[in-house]
């Protein structure tokens, strides 16, 4: 099993709206996210990753297929991971993890990432996946802040 980031071209732009979309529905479980009128969930930051060179955007594949997507931002000295998913077919099988040690490899130092403490799934992987020693901070909210040195 081959797992790779390819950054997202502005062209590629709808199939990144496409897969946030199913990132979206899944969170809706945990936040209270609305669909629009048209059935689709709002998210307000996609145009800003073709905008800044301080954000990028990444397909995950598995073998060559479309398996989800990653994306970060350069911020206060660090990285941040903004948004993350897998879709269902690839969970529990390693992706995420390689594609998430694939992302922070390619910013060594400093990194943050948060997360909803209601998506227990996404605490476990977080903190089995960054590197150690890492800071955990208490947000606002009921989030939960890891802070991180890659490399």
């Amino acid at each position: 099993m081959t797992v790779e980031l390819t950054p997202v071209t502005e062209s590629d732009k709808p199939v990144l709206a496409n897969l946030m979309q199913l990132y979206l529905h899944d969170f809706s479980e945990i936040r209270e996210l609305s669909l629009s009128p048209h059935g689709t969930f709002a998210y307000g930051y996609l145009d800003l990753y073709f905008l800044y060179e301080t954000r990028e955007a990444y397909f995950i594949t598995v073998d060559d297929e479309l398996a989800g997507f990653a994306l970060a931002r350069f911020a206060d000295d660090a990285w941040t991971v903004a948004e993350f998913f897998v879709v269902r077919r690839h969970r529990r099988r390693g992706v995420a993890r390689v594609a998430a040690k694939r992302l922070f490899e390619r910013h060594p130092g400093p990194w943050t990432l948060d997360y909803d403490d209601n998506n227990t799934a996404a605490a476990a992987f977080w903190h089995a996946v960054v590197p150690e020693p890492a800071d955990t901070e208490n947000l606002p909210g009921s989030r939960t802040r890891l802070r991180f040195l890659v490399g």
